[in-house]
């Protein structure tokens, strides 16, 4: 459970460390952008790519879409954050696993049992209660359209679940390479946009927000390193792994932002967090029955 623990940590202190970027003015994009170059080079000491067994039939579309996504995705991300905190980024991340169910019923024919479409209804539920509803009063762009960030966030953390899993299946090549080569190419396309927008002078290339982005990019990549340690410690557990890593990053990251960022929270919004948890446990529950 220890591995368990430091990946929840290490998950919450990645939307803790975006929602501290707005605070100390630091460029989101850019430190995405860094992040990468540290977990290339962590994955490269830790897990020694092996490219010698790379076959002719590799996936590189698939690693070329999570390439972009990812960054992408991130960068959404830090603006959900902003928009609607940490309480409510953190549900919605953690529900886009009903995404891949719903893919694997409708494109690979998985059967959907009375627990799993329980456990779906519920996190739609739970999706739906967490969006503030509630208008600002202090209209902007940003707290206008809070509702879409919170969605994108879901599809598109969902999608990239589907991917990584194809991406786990394909035995071709070592998952642990396929992550270097993705996280290289996420490094590189991220690189070529920002070298493009300091040449336009769009944004201005500093050394705090590349150090700043170093400091994310361990976090994330320990949030990743200690999660795949507890699967294999925990290896005929899954959905005990599973259950506790999404129920405390929603708690975790419940706590931190009511009492550290005293994010404020309607009692709808409150339901939607019982409703995730809900929704973790019994989608949980239905992978063993």
């Amino acid at each position: 459970m220890l591995y368990i623990f430091l990946s929840v940590c290490c998950s919450v202190m990645v939307s803790v460390l975006l929602k501290l970027a707005r605070r100390y003015q630091i460029d989101i994009f850019q430190a995405i952008t860094w992040n990468y170059s540290i977990a290339m080079v962590l994955t490269w000491l830790l897990y020694r790519p092996k490219f010698a067994v790379i076959t002719d039939d590799v996936p590189y579309y698939i690693y070329g879409l999570l390439a972009i996504l990812l960054p992408a995705l991130f960068v959404v991300i830090g603006l959900c954050i902003k928009a609607t905190g940490i309480v409510r980024t953190d549900i919605a991340e953690r529900l886009s696993l009903f995404i891949p169910l719903i893919a694997a019923f409708l494109l690979f024919n998985e059967k959907l049992t009375i627990l799993k479409l329980t456990g779906l209804g519920i996190g739609i539920i739970a999706i739906i209660f967490s969006i503030p509803w509630k208008k600002e009063r202090s209209y902007n762009r940003r707290t206008a359209y809070s509702w879409l960030y919170l969605i994108t966030v879901f599809i598109g953390m969902g999608m990239i679940d589907i991917l990584f899993k194809q991406v786990a299946i394909f035995k071709g090549v070592p998952y642990t390479t396929s992550l270097f080569i993705i996280y290289t190419a996420a490094f590189i396309l991220s690189q070529i946009a920002l070298m493009f927008m300091v040449r336009t002078k769009r944004i201005k290339l500093t050394l705090r927000h590349i150090f700043f982005g170093w400091i994310l990019g361990v976090v994330n990549f320990g949030n990743i390193l200690f999660y795949l340690k507890a699967h294999q410690v925990l290896s005929g557990n899954p959905s005990v792994v599973f259950s506790a890593m999404n129920i405390g990053v929603i708690v975790l990251g419940t706590l931190i932002g009511l009492f550290i960022f005293r994010e404020k929270l309607s009692k709808l919004n409150k339901a939607g967090i019982v409703l995730a948890i809900i929704a973790i446990i019994v989608m949980a529950y239905s992978q063993t029955h």
